[in-house]
């Protein structure tokens, strides 16, 4: 799978870890983080079904939550040894490494050059972004010298579109490029988002192959689509009196006064734009 707008860096670390998990291997540790949480958690399990043997998860498999950990007890996690297997495997989830004090990072300075052979430590960043500090130089030296940090960013559209279209296969479904692409402009371009919306689209599609009346039938869109059949409705004079007669009117009439809009909740955001999209969609499909 390839990304959109890599660094040669980034592609190194993803490639190696295909590598690693090819060869039936692993390193000693990783990080893993980027926007593509599809992707991370894809990998992560592909690294617990070559470390960890069916049925001996609770002897070697470990998840550890950053919010209150300390050094100490991840090494000595990592110390615990393997039963019936070759390796063990730590999954340590939102331990923002370079907010560590001074004792601890050198703690973990220490245990980053001497992980055991037969332990693998995952540092998962999930909702703490991954932000190194090459203030810290000695953490960071361990750190770029020792972890080898995976980047999942976001697919190229052209490598998306061969993946929607493996997805809808499947499901006993096809997709051409076109309809591909207009999935990928109505759901946005991750594929953590698209894949509940492929399930959708694919129970609800009565041919065999998909269209872009399935997508707009049961598909969430994100905002910035809801934002461009907006504009497209609002380009025409007809169009714009509608919005502004009708679900935008309390918009238009705090413009006109010249007063702040006060806060919406998320509830009258929703509702507000449900409402534009019907109008809009009504307004198109009368153009």
């Amino acid at each position: 799978m390839a990304y959109a707008k890599k660094t040669s860096k980034a592609n190194e670390a993803f490639q190696k870890l295909k590598n690693d998990l090819a060869a039936g291997t692993a390193g000693n540790a990783y990080i893993f983080y980027g926007e593509e949480t599809y992707l991370r958690e894809y990998y992560l399990k592909e690294l617990r079904k070559k470390l960890v043997p069916a049925g001996f998860e609770e002897f070697n498999y470990h998840t550890l939550e950053g919010k209150d950990l300390t050094v100490q007890t991840l090494a000595e996690t990592a110390e615990a040894m393997p039963m019936m297997a070759e390796r063990t495997l730590i999954v340590v989830s939102d331990f923002d490494l370079f907010k560590l004090n001074e004792e601890q990072r050198e703690k973990l300075i220490a245990f980053l050059e001497d992980v055991p052979p037969y332990c693998c430590v995952v540092f998962l960043y999930d909702t703490v972004e991954y932000k190194p500090n090459r203030t810290m130089k000695k953490l960071y030296k361990a750190v770029t010298d020792h972890v080898e940090a995976v980047e999942f960013r976001p697919a190229d559209n052209s490598d998306l579109v061969v993946w929607i279209a493996r997805r809808f296969k499947a499901l006993g479904k096809e997709i051409d490029r076109q309809t591909a692409e207009y999935l990928i402009f109505t759901c946005g371009g991750l594929m953590t988002g698209l894949v509940p919306e492929i399930a959708k689209i694919g129970a609800y599609a009565k041919g065999r192959a998909i269209t872009q009346k399935d997508i707009d039938a049961v598909a969430d869109p994100v905002l910035s689509a809801e934002v461009f059949r907006l504009s497209e409705a609002a380009r025409t004079a007809s169009g714009l009196q509608a919005l502004r007669e009708g679900p935008l009117a309390p918009l238009f009439a705090h413009a006109r006064a010249g007063k702040a809009l006060e806060p919406l909740t998320d509830e009258e955001l929703a509702r507000l734009l449900d409402d534009a999209e019907s109008l809009c969609l009504d307004l198109l499909e009368n153009d």
